[in-house]
């Protein structure tokens, strides 16, 4: 899809790239993947094993800026206008009470997230309106005049995407995939939905890194063929302040300001999903670096960034520095259990005090060649590798595990590889854990997130 070079080719120090992979691993910032491009060309990727380049990733809040596109497209259709009313295009989705404010939102509101409520009104949504996230979001209320403050709200995307497709008449991820996704040559990809089958709009793509990349470098080039020029330019520009997520001032990233869905960054401008899933494009040095993780503090990719990868442009090393980083590329692994295959024997236990697993079901470890098989109450049947990761999709979606024995405790973890998200299971005569990396948004169960497609909606209680 991009073409290749190697980083002396497009004027970048590859003794900076591993300066940057040096600084995310004394971190103990966990990447699952990670493509520098410059000037068009692919200078640098890599896949943490069991991570690889064909597989897509959850993109989580990165999707809102796909959502953007959506709208752009449709307000250069002339289907729809920035100051066009939410009550006006989904009227049937209208509270009978409610406000005047809810009255007044705009499509720019929605887009800017300055609608006026104090933080995420998703939960609350939906807690007022289970049925109707849209109602739910009207019903929300609003303690701020609408355009004056910006609030982190996946609300407002949801009910962008339902206002897309009223316009279009067409599903969001098949808008998408006939107007962007098929023109980049993407096959349609995964959206996880809620109950109803709706796709998200605000989380739940799946996308490669490569194709993320990829967008990255339309945006670059002001949508190119395929996005509205002026939608790029519109969308990617400051149009609210923000204010420090739990007033933490050590996020620099997050405070220099809110386009439409897009975040604008010390430098440049990113698309940005939770745990470290990114499309970061900075325009002045013809760069976009896009990556998938499972971070729980996000900063430290973009300060990996601007500290070590930023110095280096337009300091060429010479071609062993470039092949000692493809080598160093290709070896990339997340760690491995260790510990040993044996004993050779049938474990039993039952899952106590964890989210990932019921309380109470029932654990078997079976041995078989080259690893075992982890019978998991009566739905899950999973596949384990001792040095090695094995694959199985009992309920649709893929897991890659490994495991091994650590004395008398048996310990896998299973990846759910097309997510940031793993489970470490440890396993005791009688009595087995299950935790995860880091939680999934959408709720805890193991089971829910090896659905295909994953149909949720996030937990409220």
């Amino acid at each position: 899809m991009l073409p290749r070079s190697a980083p002396a080719a497009a004027a970048v120090s590859s003794r900076a790239i591993g300066a940057l992979l040096d600084r995310l691993a004394a971190e103990s910032a966990e990447c699952h993947s990670l493509m520098i491009v410059r000037r068009g060309h692919v200078v640098a990727e890599g896949w943490w094993a069991p991570f690889t380049a064909e597989r897509p990733h959850l993109l989580y809040s990165l999707t809102k800026s796909f959502t953007s596109v959506a709208v752009g497209m449709a307000i250069a259709d002339g289907l729809l206008a920035l100051d066009d009313r939410v009550v006006d295009v989904l009227p049937e989705h209208v509270p009978a009470d409610v406000s005047a404010q809810g009255e007044r939102l705009t499509v720019h509101h929605l887009l800017s997230m300055t609608a006026g409520h104090g933080d995420d009104s998703l939960a609350e949504a939906w807690r007022l309106e289970p049925g109707d996230l849209t109602r739910g979001f009207l019903r929300v209320p609003f303690p701020y005049a609408e355009g004056t403050r910006h609030a982190y709200d996946n609300a407002t995307t949801y009910v962008l995407a339902r206002i897309v497709e009223r316009v279009t008449g067409r599903g969001l991820p098949e808008f998408l995939d006939e107007r962007l996704f098929g023109p980049m040559g993407i096959a349609p990809p995964d959206w996880d939905r809620v109950a109803s089958g709706a796709a998200f709009g605000f989380h739940g793509l799946h996308l490669t890194t490569e194709a993320v990349a990829a967008f990255g470098e339309l945006l670059r080039h002001d949508g190119g063929q395929l996005i509205p020029s002026d939608w790029v330019r519109l969308a990617t520009r400051r149009h609210v302040d923000t204010l420090p997520p739990d007033e933490d001032v050590r996020n620099a990233d997050w405070l220099h300001g809110y386009g439409y869905q897009f975040w604008m960054s010390r430098h440049g401008f990113r698309g940005d999903g939770a745990f470290g899933q990114l499309c970061l494009v900075v325009g002045e040095h013809e760069l976009v670096v896009a990556a998938t993780a499972a971070m729980t503090e996000a900063q430290a990719m973009f300060d990996a960034i601007w500290d070590c990868l930023l110095p280096g442009l337009d300091r060429p090393d010479d071609p062993a520095d470039d092949e000692r980083l493809a080598a160093r590329l290709r070896g990339l692994a997340l760690p491995m259990v260790a510990g040993t295959a044996g004993p050779v024997r049938v474990l039993t236990a039952t899952i106590a005090g964890n989210d990932a697993l019921p309380d109470g079901t029932k654990v078997i470890v079976e041995p078989v060649d080259g690893g075992w098989i982890l019978h998991l109450g009566s739905a899950l049947d999973l596949a384990v590798g001792h040095g090695q990761w094995r694959e199985s999709a009992p309920l649709g979606r893929p897991v890659v595990a490994a495991g091994a024995w650590q004395g008398d405790t048996f310990v896998a973890d299973l990846c759910v590889i097309t997510t940031p998200h793993r489970v470490r299971l440890a396993v005791t005569a009688g009595v087995a854990t299950a935790t995860w990396n880091v939680e999934p948004l959408t709720g805890p169960r193991l089971e829910l997130h090896l659905r295909s497609p994953l149909m949720t909606r996030p937990d409220v209680a």
